[in-house]
């Protein structure tokens, strides 16, 4: 499917309107991209910035630890603490009624 029709089918209703100021070389430079695409300046900019938001979004869910770190969060899923006491619960309770949560 073209990248025109695919944006579009993504696009129900009417688009909302996003503006963007750029100098005349990034402005060249893009129309040059969206020419060797085959597409328009405008689907190309809302193709690669779909693209680009998608990676920020897919890159945040992705959870980076140190090596130490991960090996810290791997034992307390393989190894979980035990739950708590009665005892333990009721200092709780009561620790929390102290702070006023």
């Amino acid at each position: 499917m073209p990248l025109a029709k695919s944006l579009n089918a993504k696009r129900p209703g009417k688009p909302e309107r996003l503006e963007a100021r750029l100098s005349r070389w990034q402005k060249r430079l893009i129309a040059r991209a969206a020419r060797l695409r085959g597409t328009t300046v405008t689907d190309f900019v809302v193709a690669s910035a779909q693209e680009a938001a998608e990676a920020a979004i897919r890159e945040g869910r992705v959870l980076k630890l140190s090596p130490e770190a991960s090996a810290v969060f791997v034992e307390a899923i393989l190894n979980p603490p035990p739950p708590p006491t009665p005892a333990a619960r009721a200092a709780a309770r009561r620790y929390k009624a102290m702070i006023g949560r």
